[in-house]
């Protein structure tokens, strides 16, 4: 009798759309590109149509992970940033089997250089230090490079007297790096102290995915704590939890809209309104400093 593989087994139990979504085989977008709809409604729809939508689906308003040059053209004013801290290249410290050939891989899927994106831009006319993690990037993982660009970056700011925005998307600490991803925790949680003393403030935009060594670190240490719609927030997955705590986790759990009804999230806001609610958080704190930036 011929051996079944369970998980394929199950898999094929399950609505196909589910079935991309929930076991990763492919992401969101490329889903759209070969079936031409929602994973999430099945509505028609059209990679060209969601671009123009800022990737959020017009029939059921599914936020699409988005990459961080499109999430920056999507923020600063005429789309025009400047990047610093760009040629920051990770090695591999621990020696770990295929790590180079899996970053250069990487670099070539993304078109990025890191998981992360450091940038001074105008939002609303206010110049600001931008942090976009990228989860096209072996998973937005949090390696020594993404701790060193962050801590710039808020420094930076906090040299400056600029207010910064971090977007988070991540699957927590980069496995390859080891103690030295760990460090990354320590390193820009300091420096978050260091630019709360100057009394700039730190606006953190969670996005889908924020987990793992990222949500235990600087993703919760924000001033204002925003969050884009259905985004996964948390620290270990549900089953890991439900294994834990031997009791079954409440409906959404994990969700923006749960951690928001429960204090960890200031306010659950949608892409197309990110913008202005950046812009006013940023011209109220200029207000209350009676300074002008």
């Amino acid at each position: 009798m011929a051996r079944i593989n369970v998980e394929t087994f199950f898999q094929k139990l399950l609505p196909r759309t589910k079935r991309n979504l929930q076991y990763g085989m492919v992401d969101d977008r490329v889903f759209v590109q070969k079936e031409h709809k929602c994973p999430t409604c099945s509505n028609p729809v059209e990679t060209d149509q969601l671009k123009e939508n800022a990737f959020v689906c017009y029939h059921c308003n599914h936020h699409f992970r988005i990459s961080a040059p499109e999430r920056l053209r999507l923020l600063a004013d005429n789309g025009e940033y400047q990047e610093f801290s760009g040629g920051l290249s990770s090695l591999n410290p621990l020696d770990f089997p295929d790590y180079e050939e899996r970053f250069s891989a990487a670099k070539e899927k993304s078109g990025l250089d890191e998981a992360v994106k450091t940038v001074v831009c105008k939002i609303g006319g206010r110049e600001t230090v931008v942090i976009v993690m990228s989860f096209q990037f072996m998973g937005g993982s949090m390696g020594s490079v993404v701790g060193e660009k962050i801590t710039r970056a808020v420094l930076l700011a906090a040299q400056r007297g600029l207010p910064c925005v971090l977007f988070t998307a991540s699957g927590g600490a980069r496995m390859q790096e080891g103690i030295y991803s760990l460090m990354q925790m320590a390193k820009t949680s300091h420096a978050i102290a260091l630019l709360e003393r100057t009394r700039m403030p730190l606006i953190v935009v969670l996005t889908d995915p924020t987990t793992g060594g990222v949500t235990a670190s600087f993703a919760m240490l924000g001033d204002i704590t925003l969050a884009e719609p259905e985004a996964l927030i948390g620290f270990a997955g549900p089953r890991v939890i439900e294994g834990t705590i031997k009791q079954k986790l409440p409906e959404g759990f994990q969700k923006s809209e749960f951690l928001q009804e429960k204090g960890f999230v200031d306010r659950v806001v949608p892409r197309k309104d990110l913008k202005k609610t950046l812009t006013f958080l940023i011209d109220a704190h200029i207000a209350i400093r009676g300074g002008k930036k």
